[in-house]
């Protein structure tokens, strides 16, 4: 029997060149739901992805024949907003020296430091090899158009692994993350703490009640009654505040969240008589929660504590998830049960000058974040000793 064909690689500068049967025909629960065909399909569609931000969408394919049999979400970009991996010091050490940093290329999801797979691979397939041959096709694509370098943002474990065999330089970063050990309920969360934090966050929980405020999450069909610019203007409340901040969603992402992508959304909401004070909009996964964006139009004490951590914790527990990610930054969630949890990318520069000293700092900060595991684990405020047996 004859050995099958190589893959041919195939570039789209939208997804919608790409079937939405055959790209989704890709995915396992480690890519859903931020690599799903419909969530990249309304990043561009919505305007919140585009070359007018600095997004140019690449994405890379692998056929044999008619078959899709890898993918990766892949694009040009002209910056690094919208990252969550810092390289700026690269790109200033790259212009020191000559060199042009961008256009790079990112595989990567637009705005979204949550890992989950980046090198789709089909049912059936060599895993291990397909995702070689994705990332060998990303570097041969960079090198044809001239780009300074490929970089891989929030890949799995795996991946990461992968990556590095195939040349990739591996970068770990931190964030601070839920994990479910068995609970049965928000009460055996808390008993897991020593006595005077855990008097501390039962304190704050107490705080939307004694400010006239209920919180609720809106799931399924109940999110038919959600405004999306209500979200937007939520969203938008969080980025204006910082100089830095930048609307690169539009009201219509959370229009097409709202109704093609509603399988995955879910809406934290604070009100007081009706009123909408506060909001989250998060997303779900098969096993995960992710908290995404959030925003007030009154400011509470503890009222983003509860908006954002506890109350999706609670929800997380009753609902069997095993994770819950509030999304990047935030040392304030590591004293509230949040565990400092790896995170991954992969980054190769074609300048060998360049790349040198990339990998030479990422040998340095990896030793630092791997020192400093054990310290910010000791700071979560959990008792020593087993668990806490769940209750019921």
């Amino acid at each position: 029997m004859s050995d099958p064909l190589p893959p041919t690689l195939r570039i789209h500068c939208a997804i919608t060149e790409v079937p939405r049967g055959a790209w989704d025909a890709l995915l396992d629960d480690a890519a859903r739901p931020f690599v799903e065909w419909a969530f990249l399909a309304a990043l561009e569609e919505s305007g919140s992805v585009g070359p007018h931000v600095g997004w140019h969408p690449r994405h890379l394919t692998l056929w044999r024949g008619s078959r899709l049999v890898a993918a990766a979400p892949a694009y040009l970009k002209d910056d690094s907003h919208g990252e969550f991996v810092a390289d700026g010091s690269w790109a200033t050490a790259a212009e020191r020296l000559g060199v042009r940093y961008y256009p790079k290329l990112v595989l990567a999801v637009p705005f979204t430091p949550a890992t989950g797979r980046r090198l789709l691979v089909a049912p059936g397939e060599d895993r291990r090899a397909r995702e070689a041959e994705l990332a060998r096709a990303a570097l041969e694509f960079a090198h044809s158009e001239g780009l300074s370098s490929v970089h891989v943002l929030f890949p799995t474990e795996d991946e990461a692994s992968t990556l590095e065999s195939t040349g990739y330089a591996v970068r770990l970063g931190v964030q601070y993350q839920w994990r479910n050990t068995g609970y049965g309920s928000l009460e055996d969360f808390l008993a897991r703490f020593h006595t005077h934090r855990r008097n501390q966050l039962r304190r704050e929980l107490r705080a939307p009640a004694t400010q006239g405020l209920t919180l609720r999450t809106l799931r399924g069909e109940a999110l038919a009654g959600v405004d999306p610019n209500d979200l937007y203007r939520l969203y938008a409340s969080t980025v204006d505040k910082y100089p830095w901040g930048r609307r690169f969603l539009t009201p219509d992402f959370f229009a097409r969240m709202l109704t093609g992508f509603r399988h995955a959304c879910e809406v934290v909401e604070a009100r007081r008589d009706g009123q909408l004070v506060a909001g989250a909009f998060n997303l779900v996964g098969p096993r995960v929660l992710y908290g995404r964006y959030w925003g007030c139009v009154e400011e509470h004490p503890f009222l983003h504590f509860n908006v954002c951590l506890y109350h999706p914790v609670a929800e997380a527990i009753a609902r069997g998830l095993e994770r819950f990610e509030p999304g990047a930054g935030g040392e304030h969630k590591l004293t509230r049960g949040f565990e400092p949890s790896l995170t991954w990318s992969a980054h190769l520069l074609f300048h060998p000058g360049v790349d040198r000293a990339v990998r030479s700092f990422l040998e340095h900060e990896r030793a630092a974040v791997l020192a400093g595991l054990p310290r910010w684990r000791a700071e979560t405020g959990f008792k020593r000793g087993p668990l806490v047996p769940p209750t019921g």
